[in-house]
């Protein structure tokens, strides 16, 4: 090596070593404070204007939690997890789902946000304070006069809460943190707010994975009562199909009905309170039996427990069934009401009409319980602009990969396919006896994290899902009757 080479390249290391390190995410950030997030987590806030359009008046704090990669040497695309809904923080709930995230976590950070008005982001909260978990009494009602107090009293616009306003700050997360492209994760309303951010940030975007899909045009509530029954139907097929279930309830279907008809005449019974143990009282009604039997529907687990407990309460038995009715509790603060109003009284409600209502609850076990219930405050709920655009079909290059429960209540295949067909570049995995949300199902972590690795679905080998099936029927409260 020449005199002058040498000297060139010295001077070369020289200037390296001195050259300050690549400012990260984490340079922002602080570890979190036990309160705040995951111990292993930093935590942070990012500040945007309540009104967008404007940038004057009402400033966010829009909170942050990343959890850095495992690997020294990381990838420089993050996992954007878009939290369900809506109404749920991302950011505060980091905590509860991180670790079905460790796996996407070796070598790649992962970032939650919460989204404006959710968390800790100037939350539309409209829970009570003196919430009181033992009281069965007014289970069948719901709080309207409660949310119009609760309106009167936010500090917040809430027409600037929608969807699109909030992936417009997401974006502005994305580069606070100093990420390039990002792969987002959103399950359930997460799905729309990253098919959302998809659409309006595509050149920000490397993957998408979209785990029970919920798209734009969904119209929140409308089609719940039609894909609820759909998977109560099947619920109770497989039932018959199951040596064992079908043995020990022969007529499960004829149970069902048997129970909402008891339901209609409102009987008041006395029970065991589930989560005290001490004697109770209430009046049972059609609309809270739909309620619990419908939350139960989304998780494999607990309709696993379904026919027993029908069949229970169909013969006057109503204890089971009314403990299944805690088995989806959310911690406090874990989900705004009032940020659920901004975004469906906006975006679902006003495309909905009254003769349609009446067409989907027609016959079905859940009904219009939604429309009588959590969507009653649509009428004095303050309502965004939200423009047509917003409900195209979202078309992209990007590889996306859709995931989708056979049995999922809420968002089953149909609407993944409806999504699927205008993404040039994905791929829509249907997974049997999963329910709302199949991230962490079986083989599907694996598949996303190959889909993560090749940002393609070229060559994704999905045939491991046809080995999945919904858990085996409690046939006593002992369990299932296993060979």
């Amino acid at each position: 090596m020449s005199l002058v080479r040498a000297a060139l390249l010295i001077l070369a290391i020289s200037l390296t070593a001195c050259r300050p390190a690549q400012q990260t995410a984490l340079d922002r950030l602080h570890p979190c404070k036990i309160d705040e997030g995951p111990s292993e987590a930093f935590c942070g806030q990012y500040s945007v204007f309540e009104n967008r359009q404007t940038k004057t008046g009402r400033k966010i704090q829009l909170k942050i939690v990343v959890a850095p990669a495992l690997q020294r040497d990381p990838k420089p695309d993050p996992v954007f997890v878009f939290e369900g809904g809506p109404g749920g923080g991302a950011a505060t709930l980091a905590k509860y789902h991180l670790p079905a995230f460790h796996r996407f976590q070796v070598d790649r950070d992962i970032v939650f946000v919460d989204q404006r008005g959710t968390g800790g982001s100037n939350p539309l909260d409209c829970e009570p304070e003196d919430r009181d978990d033992e009281d069965f009494s007014k289970a069948d009602d719901y709080p309207v006069e409660r949310l119009r107090n609760c309106l009167a009293g936010l500090q917040a616009d809430e027409r600037l809460y929608t969807t699109a306003i909030a992936m417009d700050d997401i974006d502005d997360v994305r580069r606070y943190l100093g990420y390039g492209a990002i792969n987002l994760w959103g399950a359930s309303y997460g799905t729309r707010a990253a098919l959302v951010y998809l659409k309006r940030h595509e050149d920000s975007v490397r993957t998408v994975v979209l785990d029970a899909v919920a798209p734009p045009d969904m119209r929140i509530p409308l089609f719940m009562p039609r894909d609820s029954e759909r998977a109560l139907d099947l619920m109770i097929e497989d039932c018959a199909k199951d040596t064992a279930c079908n043995k020990q309830f022969p007529h499960l279907r004829d149970s069902v009905n048997t129970l909402f008809a008891h339901a209609a005449a409102k009987p008041h019974i006395h029970f065991t309170h589930p989560r005290t143990g001490k004697p109770a009282e209430m009046t049972i009604s059609q609309r809270l039996l739909a309620f619990v039997i419908f939350n139960a529907l989304y998780d494999p687990t607990a309709t696993s427990l379904l026919p027993r407990l029908i069949n229970d309460a169909a013969q006057g038995n109503y204890q089971g069934l009314l403990a299944l009715a805690f088995s989806r509790d959310l911690p406090k603060g874990a989900m705004s009401e009032g940020m659920f109003l901004s975004v469906v009284c906006a975006e679902d409600m006003p495309r909905i009409h009254e003769g349609e209502i009446a067409r989907e609850a027609q016959g079905r076990f859940l009904g219009a319980a939604f429309f009588d219930t959590r969507m009653k405050p649509c009428e004095f709920w303050p309502k965004g602009d939200v423009n047509d655009d917003f409900y195209q079909p979202v078309v992209s290059v990007k590889p996306v990969l859709l995931v989708s429960g056979t049995d999922d209540p809420i968002t089953p295949p149909s609407w993944g396919d409806q999504v699927a067909r205008f993404l040039t570049n994905a791929k829509h995995i249907v997974v049997p006896g999963s329910g709302h949300g199949s991230t962490g199902r079986g083989c599907v972590p694996q598949l996303i994290d190959k889909f993560l690795e090749q940002a393609s679905v070229k060559d994704l080998d999905a045939t491991c899902v046809q080995s999945q099936h919904r858990p085996p029927f409690f046939v006593s409260y002992t369990g299932a009757d296993l060979p």
